[in-house]
């Protein structure tokens, strides 16, 4: 007969948590003063990405109405 093995108990951490530890992760050894680059970087381009969506459902809102 087959061994089951019981379930391994999961202990939920607060997202914050999780987010902190895959940064750490990416991070490695980066000095925090030469990780804000990239940090600021990504930051630009999601504002980039969302200022063209907005742009892109305001054309198509004025092409609807009209």
């Amino acid at each position: 007969m087959a061994r089951t093995k019981a379930p391994k108990e999961v202990k939920e951490e607060p997202i914050e948590k999780q987010l902190w530890k895959a940064a750490d992760k990416l991070r490695k050894n980066i000095d925090a003063a030469e990780y804000k680059h990239i940090v600021l970087g990504l930051m630009f381009l999601k504002y980039i990405e969302k200022a063209a969506l907005n742009k892109a459902i305001a054309e198509n809102l004025a092409r609807v109405k009209v």
